[in-house]
């Protein structure tokens, strides 16, 4: 099993940079996929980002390709998400989540954080 706790999010101004954190707890941790995904207010929760557990493949919706940087660091069981460019419509709470592959799905995820708050103010 794999517990979740994400971090860094926050108020920025429009254009401003914000850098998500998605620690993990268990053993298992790097033979896990690990997505972001974000839900703003009256909105179904949106595939954002995606990295394999070997690093080698990255994924990203196309509202945040350019803008948005997926890593993983398996040595510290954190998965990162550099958001830089943010506009008020990236105003949401960002989720990490795991999976056994690295999918726009959510239902394919299997464990979930609690997620955190990240405000855009135009």
């Amino acid at each position: 099993q794999v517990q979740l706790v994400e971090s860094g999010g926050g108020l920025v101004q429009a254009g401003g940079s914000l850098r998500l954190s998605c620690a993990a707890s268990g053993r298992t941790f790097s033979s896990y996929a690990i997505g972001w995904f974000r839900q703003a207010p009256g909105k179904e929760r949106e595939f954002v980002a995606a990295i394999s557990w070997s690093v080698t493949n990255t994924y990203y919706s196309d509202s945040v390709k350019g803008r948005f940087t997926i890593s993983r660091d398996n040595a510290k069981n954190t998965v990162y998400l550099q958001m830089n460019s943010l506009s008020p419509e990236d105003t949401a709470v960002y989720y990490c989540a795991a999976g056994r592959i690295p999918a726009v799905t959510s239902t394919l995820y299997l464990y979930w954080g609690q997620g955190t708050q990240v405000t855009v103010s135009s």
